[in-house]
């Protein structure tokens, strides 16, 4: 497999395009690349694994773009969109309609937080959680090179089993963060499909030469027993995605399941959550065994439906508790979607281990090793925290986990660089082309994500750039820099801009004063930090 150096919408957007017939597409942050790459290869002639050019189509709204896919898809064309957030709430009346007329739809979400005390285009997983009851099989992807084996089997599954999915992933902190992947070839994809199941869809469409009765309304007497009676279709959709996944390992040498473990073999306290947390968690799984501890986590690929199964088929037998995150917060609830989810398939099983749960990473807050450790931490309580948050201090209602460690779990060798820019400057376009150069070029890996505020133009960006010789799972912003260069001189009197830098660190700063001029300028707590730690 060829590797590229892209971002997680490019890697959703590559897969989509290839098992579509049609896009029906409406732009929102941060999915909006998606549909954009899209139009894009369209407009070239790009074509899918059916030797096809993909008709993309943008309407007039969310909503629109929704009516589009359900209406594509009763034509017998294989249908996708992208979106996130407040768009996807848009589409929710319609996901209820695909479901129920079993089309096989794909959504690729690049999952964000909601609009309710205030707007945040950044992510979590709000919109997600929203859709849960509509009928959607719901797919996780943690990384981008997951998005690229994952999309797949959204696809594949969704043509074999006649199940819509919603297949996502975290936005921004995957979709736009750029990784050295490999690249999953059209050719490999395309011996997958069950051609069968495909023209059987295909012949099931709306077609004056076969007509049929579809989207009537029912009376009490019948509505009830026909709801009831697409239950096999989500016994079978678990196996059809497992089975999918098995293919994907074949090609790709990677080890796909719904749910995967990652850890200590005999672990006594596991972390169980999904999305790019997890590769975090991993991280500092790997420093916490070093130092002897017995801790494991459990990622969550497929959300819906929730198979019991797969689960205990990868929980160690030796787990003594579980600490269950979600990116999400539901007002009022007794706990989150997730933590609710573990606690239940629990119920009836002896000797179940202590379940807590917590909240974290809502509108894109930074996830640290430092705060993972303290979520371990945490467990071996007699009696652990449940029902807490990571990565703020909750001074109104106490939920917050103490941080009783700071930990540093980056890979040894590791090049780690900040940008200091301002929005429109090229700083960030400039960082972009130097991380592919970086994976493109060289046999290091590479990671790139870019830090902004709503403003986007205008506003402070900070690049955050990672290549070494090893892997990198650090989905969370840089501390320890060994380089930081700024490009805007009056940041030096508005922002701590040397905060991070380690010992013997480089700082370039790009400015239009002369050398009598930077020693005038520059505050003299940047002089002593640089004077004292080089």
């Amino acid at each position: 497999m060829a590797k590229k150096t892209i971002d997680g919408n490019t890697a959703a957007a590559h897969i989509a395009y290839a098992l579509s017939d049609v896009a029906a597409i409406y732009p929102i942050t941060p999915s909006s690349p998606m549909g954009e790459l899209a139009d894009e290869w369209a407009a070239h002639g790009v074509k899918n694994i059916f030797g096809q050019t993909v008709r993309v189509v943008e309407m007039q709204s969310e909503a629109g773009a929704a009516g589009a896919v359900h209406g594509s898809l009763a034509a017998g064309a294989l249908t996708t969109t992208f979106t996130a957030s407040q768009g996807l709430l848009l589409m929710i009346p319609n996901m209820y309609k695909m479901a129920g007329e079993l089309l096989p739809a794909v959504f690729h979400v690049s999952a964000r937080a909601l609009a309710g005390h205030a707007l945040s285009i950044f992510g979590d997983h709000q919109d997600v959680m929203a859709t849960r009851q509509t009928g959607f099989a719901l797919l996780a992807s943690s990384s981008v090179q997951e998005v690229m084996d994952l999309a797949g089997v959204a696809h594949l599954a969704a043509i074999k089993g006649r199940v819509p999915f919603v297949h996502f992933f975290d936005g921004f902190r995957t979709s736009h963060e750029i990784q050295k992947i490999e690249v999953m070839e059209y050719e490999d994809l395309e011996k997958l499909i069950d051609y069968e199941a495909l023209n059987e869809f295909r012949n099931r469409s709306l077609n004056p030469e076969r007509p049929y009765t579809k989207g009537t309304a029912q009376n009490p007497d019948i509505y009830f027993q026909a709801l009831e009676s697409a239950n096999p279709y989500y016994e079978n959709i678990v196996e059809i995605v497992n089975d999918y996944m098995k293919e994907i390992n074949k090609i790709t040498g990677r080890d796909y399941k719904p749910f995967n473990y990652y850890g200590h073999p005999e672990a006594e306290r596991v972390i169980v959550a999904m999305g790019s947390v997890t590769e975090t968690i991993e991280e500092t799984i790997d420093y916490l065994m070093d130092k002897g501890e017995k801790v494991g986590v459990i990622k969550v690929h497929l959300y819906r439906p929730f198979s019991d199964k797969y689960f205990f088929d990868v929980l160690p037998d030796t787990v003594e508790k579980i600490a269950v995150l979600d990116r999400t917060k539901e007002k009022g609830a007794i706990a989150e979607p997730l933590h609710l989810d573990v606690k239940s398939i629990f119920y009836d099983k002896p000797n179940a281990p202590v379940i807590v749960g917590g909240r974290y990473g809502l509108g894109s807050k930074d996830t640290t090793p430092s705060q993972i450790k303290a979520v371990f931490d945490n467990l071996k309580e007699e009696n652990p925290k449940d029902r807490f948050t990571l990565g703020i201090v909750d001074d109104v209602t106490y939920t917050s986990l103490e941080i009783k460690e700071e930990i540093n779990t980056e890979p040894e060798g590791t090049i780690r660089c900040k940008f200091w820019g301002f929005g429109s400057d090229g700083t960030v376009g400039a960082n972009k082309s130097a991380i592919k150069i970086i994976g493109d070029d060289t046999d290091m890996y590479a990671q790139g994500y870019f830090a902004y505020d709503s403003k986007k133009s205008g506003g402070v960006t900070i690049s955050h750039l990672r290549f070494g010789h090893e892997p990198i799972k650090s989905t969370y912003l840089i501390s320890e820099a060994d380089f930081i260069s700024c490009s805007k001189q009056s940041y030096v009197h508005q922002y701590d801009l040397l905060s991070g830098l380690k010992d013997g660190g480089t700082f370039l700063l790009n400015c239009n004063w002369d050398k009598e001029e930077v020693e005038e300028n520059l505050p003299a707590s940047m002089k002593r930090y640089l004077a004292e730690h080089n």
